[in-house]
């Protein structure tokens, strides 16, 4: 992957934010230098989600410049096989803004090799934040300080996503996810799982398809007995059904698939009474009683806490 800018400057330094807050490298003249950290067996996921985000950053006006290194600066082989080359190896790496460090499917079952121990332990100091992957590996992202860990995979997009909204604002960092046509940014505290998924689907086929007829239209007419209806069972069937597989009832199971959708909205900026209305909430305190249940706090303050500040266009 070559370099999106040319030699690097040096480090301009700026102090560490407050989340959701603009830092100085907004207007600084230097470019903004993200380094990833690569080692064979990393995953070229891991490497090219962030890295596609700051690059499309710069496109809509950002000023990253991403350098890929190795622990000895030579090229290293990903988790599928392709090569990958490196700008350098970490001791060369002056003084990033950014450090990431790539995850790989080989660890922890390996131990972790000395000088990509030292490699990350080099750049870490060196760097004003630095990310990585799988501290907790049911939350989309979770930041302690100027240290920012994600999920993993596709989760390290959200992460790159949070972090451009740091330095630029939601404006830029919503161009930024129209054109990489993903969610402008998940809330960093939430399950990266929707409810439908965190088990095993229904095995029986007659549920799984209500499941399916759910999950697809969250704001549909979902009573348990257009439900039942649905399959032509009587709506004590239904329910035990539910029970058995899915250990709920059917209409809790509703209520969380219209959770889940509403925090997806409440993250792209609709306001709560909308997110109430499009989520299939018969009003917004019914759609409070869920936040406060599932997460003890209200919509308003799941979106100031996680939200981009800004409503939608439809709002």
């Amino acid at each position: 992957m070559p370099n999106i800018e040319g030699p690097a400057p040096p480090r301009s330094g700026h102090e560490s934010p407050e989340f959701g807050q603009a830092v100085s490298v907004r207007t600084s003249p230097h470019p903004h230098r993200v380094a990833v950290l690569v080692y064979d067996g990393v995953k070229l996921l891991d490497v090219a989600g962030p890295a596609e985000v700051f690059a499309e950053a710069n496109r809509c006006g950002a000023d990253y410049q991403i350098v890929l290194l190795s622990p000895t600066g030579a090229g290293v082989a990903s988790s599928i096989g392709i090569k990958i080359s490196v700008d350098g190896d970490a001791g060369s790496e002056p003084a990033p803004d950014t450090f990431l460090v790539a995850g790989g499917d080989i660890y922890p079952r390996t131990a972790i090799a000395r000088d990509l121990v030292e490699a990350t332990g080099t750049l870490a100091t060196r760097s004003a934040r630095v990310g990585s992957i799988r501290v907790e590996p049911d939350s989309i992202y979770v930041r302690d300080g100027t240290t920012y860990t994600s999920a993993g995979v596709s989760a390290g997009i959200d992460l790159a996503l949070a972090l451009v909204e740091e330095d630029h604002g939601p404006d830029l960092t919503r161009d930024v996810a129209r054109r990489l046509v993903v969610y402008l940014q998940r809330a960093g505290g939430q399950s990266q799982f929707s409810a439908p998924l965190q088990g095993p689907p229904p095995r029986t086929p007659a549920l799984r398809r209500i499941v399916d007829l759910v999950t697809a239209d969250p704001a549909g007419k979902h009573s348990l007995a257009e439900l039942a209806g649905h399959l032509n069972v009587s709506p004590r069937h239904l329910t035990r059904l539910f029970r058995t597989e899915l250990s709920t009832t059917p209409a809790r199971y509703v209520e969380l698939v219209r959770f889940d959708m509403a925090k997806a909205l409440l993250d792209q900026g609709h306001n709560a009474t909308q997110a109430a209305s499009l989520a299939g909430f018969p009003s917004y305190e019914s759609l409070r009683r869920v936040f406060v249940r599932e997460l003890s706090m209200s919509p308003a303050a799941y979106q100031r806490r996680f939200g981009t500040a800004h409503r939608a266009d439809a709002g």
